[in-house]
């Protein structure tokens, strides 16, 4: 008997992504993202806010959108749409319509303090100090985020490597409870995580919280993950982590890192992956960049609320609902536009060359 979520638990080594979860536009699909693409640029100068399902209209490929929300929350977790022809559209264009799909299959959220609904990611670290993971280069390990879909657009490629790294959070709790139930309940018991202070000051007000990496509603699992958070917590003198729950997080993280067991997948310039956030967890594997900012490695994000799905599990998200409309009041219109963010960062390195 199949259960609930055997086809989220995957391996690597067992699945083909070209075979279980690539989309390729078709070329009456692509015709379709032109024609809702004009009807935007008819309705005047948008911000992103503005861009629904009602101004960027997809008759037919909506309610392909619309269909994803069972497969990603019921199936393999994961879908990569492949084929917007990238050399077609400008910067700022390819972010309208990543953002006018996103918003066919859920609700786009603020993504930090500062407000912004689409995130770029991209390293600039040599210009921002403290720059957060996403603004970083290199690999990045196993993680979550704060929402039900995480969604990449690639825009510009890096010089080499920077393949998606995921891996099925179902595979890895199947593992630890045949080979060590104790570290599993301790990823149940939870942690203590202290997030930002920023994102708290905005916010809720809420920095410290206990945060369970696997939970279980009904026959669904779910698990929310963050190296980072829990660090801060000990080093701000919030915990003492126990060695059980250290080798608990560090068991997670061997085991996602298995070759058989994470899967690589290469986003190339146009393709837009979808992640069921609650089930898999997501890094990226070292790559070499370009210097010239607008040579970087170069993806935009989405965060998306899909309705339909049941709330996270209390004590699964570091940010919340009552967050998001405390940081949408530091947003200012059209702060977003891959165009206006690049040409701020490259004046910002070469005000620091000089």
């Amino acid at each position: 008997m199949i259960g609930p979520q055997d086809r989220a638990a995957w391996t690597g080594k067992t699945i083909d992504f070209h075979a279980d979860g690539l989309h390729t536009l078709s070329a009456a699909e692509v015709e379709e993202i032109d024609a809702a693409l004009s009807c935007l640029r008819e309705q005047g100068e948008l911000d992103f806010p503005a861009i629904t399902p009602e101004t960027f209209p997809l008759p037919t490929l909506g309610a392909f959108l619309r269909g994803l929300r069972d497969e990603l929350r019921f199936g393999r977790g994961f879908v990569l749409l492949r084929g917007i022809p990238r050399e077609r559209y400008s910067t700022d264009d390819m972010a309208r319509i990543y953002f006018g799909l996103g918003c066919h299959i859920g609700a786009p959220l603020p993504q930090s303090w500062q407000g912004e609904l689409l995130g770029h990611v991209i390293d600039v670290s040599d210009i921002e100090p403290g720059a957060r993971g996403y603004h970083t280069g290199g690999a990045q390990r196993f993680h979550t985020d704060s929402c039900d879909v995480v969604s990449l657009m690639c825009l510009q490629s890096a010089r080499s490597g920077g393949a998606s790294r995921i891996c099925s959070s179902i595979a890895v709790h199947r593992r630890l409870e045949r080979e060590r139930p104790d570290l599993l309940q301790a990823l149940y018991d939870g942690f203590i995580f202290r997030r930002r202070e920023v994102d708290a000051e905005h916010g809720s007000g809420v920095l410290v919280r206990r945060i369970s990496v696997f939970a279980r509603t009904g026959e669904e699992i779910s698990v929310f993950l963050s190296g980072d958070y829990p660090n801060r917590a000990v080093a701000a003198g919030d915990v003492v982590m126990t060695p059980i729950q250290r080798e608990a997080l560090d068991a997670v993280q061997r085991i996602a890192a298995s070759p058989d067991t994470y899967l690589d997948m290469r986003i190339g310039e146009g393709d837009i992956q979808f992640l069921n956030n609650r089930l898999l967890l997501h890094g990226r594997t070292g790559y070499e960049d370009h210097r010239e900012m607008a040579r970087r490695r170069h993806l935009l994000r989405l965060w998306l609320r899909l309705p339909g799905w049941p709330a996270q599990p209390e004590g699964q998200a570091m940010h919340t609902g009552e967050d998001h409309p405390l940081w949408l009041r530091q947003r200012t219109p059209f702060m977003e536009v891959p165009s206006r963010y690049l040409a701020e960062i490259t004046a910002r390195q070469a005000e620091l060359a000089q």
